[in-house]
């Protein structure tokens, strides 16, 4: 498991976006409706646009497995919480919380 990405959840995207990739001097790797990613390190800081979900507080902290379904099955074993599993064309996902209820997700991407 590693970390993979930080969502940070705003309704100023592009002056979020401006601040990563001009003034950090980010490379912007993503630029999608609603969605920007810098890379940062091994890791990347994603700009989500909109309020965070409901009952969340915080950044999403994701951590990418390449075997998605044994590390779930791990961390729930261990005593982790995660949701439902969404599967889309191109990826896997499960959200999570932290014991504080900070969001936690897994991905495969």
């Amino acid at each position: 498991m590693q970390l993979a990405r930080v969502i940070l959840f705003t309704g100023q995207l592009e002056a979020m976006g401006k601040f990563y990739g001009e003034t950090l001097g980010l490379k912007q790797v993503t630029n999608e409706k609603g969605w920007r990613e810098f890379a940062a390190g091994g890791a990347r800081i994603a700009v989500h646009s909109g309020p965070s979900p409901p009952g969340r507080k915080g950044p999403k902290i994701v951590f990418y497995a390449k075997d998605f379904a044994a590390l779930r099955q791990t961390l729930v074993a261990r005593g982790a919480s995660f949701g439902k599993v969404r599967q889309g064309p191109t990826f896997c996902l499960c959200d999570g919380k932290a014991p504080n209820g900070n969001p936690i997700q897994l991905s495969d991407r």
